[in-house]
């Protein structure tokens, strides 16, 4: 008998619709997966594995996030990263319960209300200049235990690194979970770009999460080239109740569960994961010495993971759009936002330097004329 996954040149064909060579600095999710993650996909595509996470994938990742943050911790892999904050978030709160976050985190401005319509949760929103919540911060909106008319506030939630690009150090993360530990609240990380964060401040991944206070995690795989998958990982399991149960009723549970545990493992076992996040970065601190020598370009936050933040003059960055796709941040101050990713490269980022400079001359030729 013929074997089913056995292919020919007659029968095989592979479809491309896009041109390859089309780069951006829209996001890195726009990215396509590393090849060591596409590898690790086919090696675990061969028989059969156990469905729902008894497979030796899941257990191998149980393993790996032991050593990356230490001994009885628990970890749930989920489909993508809103469904690891909603789970993570859940597991925290009482239905009566409110998350304190930055206005700009991504669980208030990106998941489509996801945590209040899906997770049943409050937020609970506060201005930030930089991104980053602190202690101080968090005391505007936490208060009215006992007011049966509030919400509730009895979760913080920060992201690591932060929506603008800047980056927590494990002594802020420690000041926070101190502070709202204090008040009897719970502390959630969004980690979508951990692995940058680690490569900025060049620690562990425990250092600034477990070690630092933080109660369970949303560790990112897909912005640091995996083709799907993030990993709920509860690093306090007592703070964190009914993950089991919820992520089912997320609709985050993988039947076969080995192909995301499986890019996780090429992600953590030998490197990859700091290796790709650091290359992203270092396209970030390329692309912003770059401009920082470019007359017009302003930019707006510091450098600290893969993302570059400045305001442009009326009009540059639509015509920058025809050629090279990114997004805007703030459409009415003019602010954008460039993303590098674990596949850009020095070209990339000269090439839209010098973009930018092109456009720049033009629009001061403009002005002049």
């Amino acid at each position: 008998m013929s074997n089913p996954m056995t292919t020919t040149a007659e029968t095989r064909s592979t479809l491309r619709l896009h041109d390859p060579s089309v780069r951006g600095f829209a996001s890195d999710n726009y990215s396509g997966v590393h090849p060591e993650v596409l590898a690790a996909l086919a090696a675990a595509n061969e028989g059969h594995q156990v469905s729902y996470g008894e497979d030796l994938y899941t257990a191998r990742l149980q393993e790996l996030m032991v050593e990356h943050f230490g001994p009885g911790i628990e970890c749930f892999p989920v489909f993508n990263g809103t469904g690891a904050n909603v789970l993570s978030l859940q597991s925290l709160l009482p239905r009566w319960g409110a998350v304190v976050c930055a206005s700009t985190a991504h669980i208030n401005m990106d998941e489509n209300g996801a945590p209040e319509r899906i997770g049943g949760m409050k937020l609970l929103q506060v201005p930030t200049p930089d991104g980053k919540l602190t202690p101080e911060l968090i005391d505007i909106e936490a208060w009215g235990w006992g007011d049966e008319h509030r919400a509730q506030p009895l979760a913080v939630s920060i992201t690591q690194t932060t929506e603008l690009g800047t980056c927590y150090t494990p002594e802020e993360v420690r000041a926070i979970a101190d502070h709202v530990h204090a008040k009897g609240m719970k502390l959630h990380m969004d980690g979508a770009r951990l692995a940058n964060a680690a490569a900025h401040l060049d620690l562990p991944l425990r250092a600034f999460t477990r070690d630092a206070g933080v109660d369970i995690l949303s560790f990112g795989g897909t912005k640091n080239g995996l083709l799907f998958g993030e990993v709920v990982v509860a690093l306090n399991p007592e703070a964190a109740h009914g993950l089991v149960y919820l992520r089912k009723m997320n609709m985050q549970l993988a039947s076969k569960m080995r192909f995301m545990s499986a890019q996780f493992i090429a992600l953590l076992e030998d490197g990859l994961w700091l290796r790709s996040a650091s290359h992203a970065n270092a396209m970030a601190s390329r692309l912003r010495d770059a401009v920082d020598t470019i007359e017009g370009v302003r930019p707006t936050q510091k450098t600290e993971s893969n993302g570059v933040f400045a305001i442009l003059p009326p009009g540059v960055a639509d015509r920058l759009r025809s050629s090279f796709r990114f997004y805007d941040w703030d459409e009415a101050a003019g602010e954008v936002r460039w993303m590098c990713s674990f596949d850009t490269t020095e070209e990339d980022v000269d090439a839209f330097a010098a973009a930018i400079r092109h456009e720049l001359r033009d629009y001061r030729d403009g002005q002049a004329g």
